[in-house]
């Protein structure tokens, strides 16, 4: 899953993709080294990031969802925790709706997509992104990510969401400190208790960086916070993952090919 933020304030690319043509030219690149889903996102859920309105969200989204549904051959997720934006984003031609709030930001949004025969991927979240880095109080973090996730899958289903078409993400980086995150990366293992696909989104973020340069994470670049999350990448197959979300797909698709022929090494 590429990523294509177009936003002005997104923590690593704000303002690259902001333009309709700049965006779809990098949704055109992502393709071509190998991403099967872009994810399309129009609000930044940096930490400390300022909500848009719905209209300025959809007037950044809807245009490219549709022009990459009439060009490319990929399947189109809007990253949205809007269920007024799922809709019509539902409607331009999406095929996913990732929801890193899980539908604790906008309830309706189940709705929306129970509407629908989209995938639903459903985030571990705590609150809105000006408010998340105090929400991050757990007594055993794995199990609670997990018991909040099947609250909310619970509710996903009532409200009409086919339970095959969840997804579940432990939202890294969301209301998790860095020890936090890094706890929950290692017992991953515990999501699949849950019985649903796992999508992973780790790229470019804080603990990410954080691992490199403990003192200052701020210094530590894009390359090499790429290479790093290509490493992480790496080392997650090894558990059974319905997708990863990168900001780098080529260095992405390289670390998958790399443990694709180890594995093909050992099984002979």
């Amino acid at each position: 899953m590429g990523v294509l933020n177009v936003t002005p304030d997104s923590f690593s690319d704000g303002g690259q993709f902001l333009e309709f043509d700049s965006a779809l030219a990098h949704a055109r690149e992502m393709a071509e080294q190998g991403a099967q889903i872009i994810d399309i996102g129009g609000e930044s859920t940096r930490p400390g990031s300022i909500r848009v309105s719905l209209d300025e969200e959809q007037e950044r989204v809807l245009p490219v969802i549709r022009a990459i549904k009439d060009e490319l051959k990929v399947k189109v997720s809007i990253d949205t925790m809007n269920a007024d934006t799922a809709a019509k984003a539902i409607a331009a031609g999406a095929d996913i709706v990732n929801d890193v709030s899980g539908g604790l930001a906008d309830p309706q949004i189940f709705a929306a997509v129970a509407e629908s025969d989209c995938n639903y991927v459903l985030g571990h979240w705590r609150g809105h992104s000006d408010i998340m880095d105090s929400l991050t109080t757990y007594s055993d973090v794995a199990r609670e990510v997990v018991a909040e996730l099947a609250e909310q899958v619970s509710m996903a289903v009532a409200a009409g969401i086919a339970r095959e078409r969840i997804v579940v993400d432990p939202g890294l980086g969301f209301a998790k400190d860095m020890k936090q995150n890094w706890d929950l990366v290692a017992r991953l293992d515990e999501l699949e208790n849950l019985e649903l696909p796992i999508l992973v989104g780790a790229s470019r973020k804080r603990f990410i960086a954080h691992a490199l340069d403990s003192k200052n994470p701020q210094s530590v670049d894009t390359g090499r916070r790429d290479v790093a999350t290509a490493v992480l990448t790496a080392l997650l197959l090894q558990r059974k993952l319905w997708g990863i979300r990168v900001h780098n797909v080529s260095n992405t698709v390289d670390a998958i090919s790399v443990v694709a022929a180890l594995k093909e090494a050992q099984e002979k």
